[in-house]
């Protein structure tokens, strides 16, 4: 099957061939027709698998196919994403694939000058992309009013509810026209039963699209656990990526700070490395992630919050130097590779003390990863397990973030009542709230 055979408007079969694409992927081959009979949908496909251009394409043909009123422009679709990196990367589809067509876009989040965004607003934009806060942000200074959107699409879904973003969801949808007025389309890489009944509450009897069964992994991924001891982690990377000769590596730590230490420890061993976390500014993760992308930079070291989202052409290797204390965060960890059709390999560096996590991790798979003990590195088995640090030993999703906590709203700082109640939890749920994600 080729895009010719979906219904697609010149203009846009042309931007799609200008990108090199051929054939859709089932996501997008099943996605597309439904969202241009203006039915809501309900979409769960693995990451990497085309989910972008699967809203996108078809948002942009309806409407172009239906003018907005003569004046200044309206929000005529609302796209939410849950971080700044998602955010930046479905502002640059929207981009690429309606480059052929009168329509305007723009795309709005944390961590950066508001003044800026408030001006293309105030021209009149078509499409608007935007992490929950600061488009709240826009809503509280009324510099964007989204009384007029048509078609609403909630990306990534899943790490919203992860990211306690569910409150902001809820403002969002009381600006909104009713989901009878509205077509609403739900994506997202994983899909569990708390996706549902958020469905159930925001869709209109929508079309439920599922097209690999939950938390899969692309089969074109190659996965291996190498058993070794915590203190030995770093060295045994760098011996992989230099005797392996690996020119493009996406390492995952926990927290920001063991991204900055074993980027800076990588670079002692002669590796070109950067860290991309909350804390980095948007232009020193916009500079970390350009290097990478450009080979200037060997080893990018990222956390989950800040990787979310990173789409990077034929990235060959993903490399776990921590396990996530969340099961489905390994999903996207590794969905990184592999995507669109490549191959790729996901390396997981496993001490004692994550034993347990990786046995989450094998269940919610429903299969047991292959390892594989390198000489010279083989774990001491007379040291004990430890407890992990920052973060929780139990199984399950991360907490979500209580109502009433601080956020950064731009360029000044609001509190809301009841701030401090939070029970200890995901740091890193904290950050992406308050728009440093």
């Amino acid at each position: 099957m080729s895009f010719d055979t979906l219904g697609l408007s010149a203009e846009l079969l042309r931007a799609i061939r200008e990108q090199g694409y051929n054939e859709p992927t089932p996501i997008q081959r099943n996605a597309i027709p439904v969202v241009l009979d203006g039915k809501d949908v309900l979409a769960g496909a693995q990451t990497g698998t085309g989910k972008t251009a699967g809203f996108t394409l078809p948002m942009l043909q309806r409407l172009s196919k239906t003018p907005a009123a003569k004046g200044r422009r309206p929000v005529r679709a609302l796209v939410l994403t849950p971080t700044r990196e998602l955010a930046a990367q479905v502002g640059e589809s929207v981009q690429t694939y309606g480059r052929h067509l009168p329509l305007k876009s723009a795309v709005i989040f944390g961590g950066v000058k508001i003044n800026p965004q408030i001006e293309k607003l105030r021209r009149g934009i078509d499409i608007l992309v935007a992490t929950p806060g600061r488009l709240l942000d826009h809503v509280s200074q009324k510099t964007v009013d989204l009384s007029q959107v048509e078609i609403l699409v909630l990306d990534e879904a899943d790490r919203m509810l992860d990211m306690g973003f569910i409150h902001d969801i809820r403002k969002v949808m009381a600006l909104l026209p009713d989901k009878n007025a509205r077509q609403t389309l739900l994506f997202s890489a994983t899909f569990s039963n708390e996706i549902k009944q958020l469905a159930n509450r925001l869709l209109n009897q929508p079309e439920l699209i599922e097209v690999a069964r939950r938390n899969t992994t692309a089969e074109r991924i190659e996965q291996k656990v190498y058993p070794v001891d915590k203190l030995r982690k770093r060295e045994l990377l760098s011996f992989m990526i230099g005797s392996r000769n690996w020119r493009q590596v996406l390492v995952f730590t926990r927290t920001k700070h063991g991204a900055n230490r074993l980027s800076q420890q990588l670079e002692k061993d002669g590796l070109t490395a950067a860290a991309i976390h909350g804390n980095k500014s948007q232009g020193a993760r916009t500079r970390a992630l350009a290097g990478f992308k450009k080979g200037e930079v060997r080893v990018l070291v990222a956390t989950d919050i800040a990787a979310r989202g990173l789409d990077i052409d034929q990235l060959p290797h993903v490399v776990n130097y921590e396990l996530p204390n969340v099961p489905e965060d390994y999903v996207h960890r590794i969905g990184r590779t592999g995507r669109a059709g490549n191959e790729g390999e996901a390396i997981s560096l496993v001490c004692v003390d994550e034993h347990k996590l990786l046995k989450d991790i094998e269940r919610l798979l429903k299969r047991e990863i292959p390892k594989e003990t390198l000489q010279g590195y083989e774990p001491d088995p007379s040291i004990k397990a430890e407890p992990i640090q920052n973060g929780r030993n139990g199984k399950g999703r991360s907490q979500p973030r209580k109502q009433g906590n601080d956020r950064n709203r731009g360029n000044a700082s609001a509190k809301r009542p009841g701030a401090g109640r939070r029970k200890s939890g995901n740091s890193q749920a904290r950050q992406a709230r308050s728009g440093r994600a």
